[in-house]
């Protein structure tokens, strides 16, 4: 992953109409994405599709947010970098918090609506991280998009690789361990995110004293 942007300082903002028109793309995939995976989830009994579509929810939302501070002050892009990063903890914390609830009882999730609908939201989320490749390299606000469609891909392989385990042990174990480590990558996301949005916001403060 580069944490660079041609070797200078100056991180791109997003203001581009070709960035604007692939979130807006990206911010549709992510929704309708959520439709489907939530009502699967519910279907399959699985976590692991829950976990990935309250992702698609939070990520449809947060890009919205992206859209809207494009072109704004850097103090406010890092503001919305910041509140994305926070929003990322919070998902993976309820992640956490659902699997371990879901520990107690001993349903097994149905995976072939588990797979089905983890592949198609791989392939989605290919989709979306594919557009977004040439923009990963920008600031907090539009370094979080690219992070985040490349973790859903990440995830939808491990949610196909879960129903594949669950098909293979008939056990409920690997829809839990692959929720879990979900929601281990979402708080490292968050971290990457916050620590970025807060150099940032240093800077500005520094440019506002000089």
């Amino acid at each position: 992953m580069s944490h660079g942007c041609c070797g200078g300082d100056v991180k791109f903002d997003g203001a581009s109409q070709a960035y604007k028109r692939v979130l807006l793309v990206v911010i549709a995939v992510n929704f309708v994405m959520f439709l489907v995976e939530v009502t699967g989830g519910l279907a399959s009994g699985s976590m692991a599709l829950l976990a990935d579509s309250l992702d698609f929810l939070a990520d449809s939302t947060t890009y919205t947010i992206s859209l809207v501070v494009i072109g704004m002050s850097l103090a406010v892009r890092a503001k919305a970098g910041l509140f994305k990063g926070i929003s990322l903890l919070a998902i993976a914390a309820w992640v956490l918090g659902s699997t371990v609830y879901r520990m107690l009882g001993d349903a097994v999730p149905e995976p072939v609506t588990m797979g089905a609908i983890g592949f198609t939201a791989f392939a989605a989320n290919v989709f979306c991280a594919l557009l977004l490749m040439r923009f990963k390299d920008g600031d907090a606000n539009v370094r979080s998009v690219w992070l985040c469609s490349r973790n859903d891909a990440i995830g939808n392989v491990a949610v196909m690789l879960a129903a594949s385990g669950i098909w293979v042990t008939e056990s409920m174990w690997p829809d839990l361990i692959v929720a879990g480590g979900m929601s281990v990558l979402f708080c490292q996301s968050a971290i990457l995110i916050i620590r970025q949005a807060r150099l940032e916001l240093q800077q500005d403060h520094e440019a506002h004293q000089h």
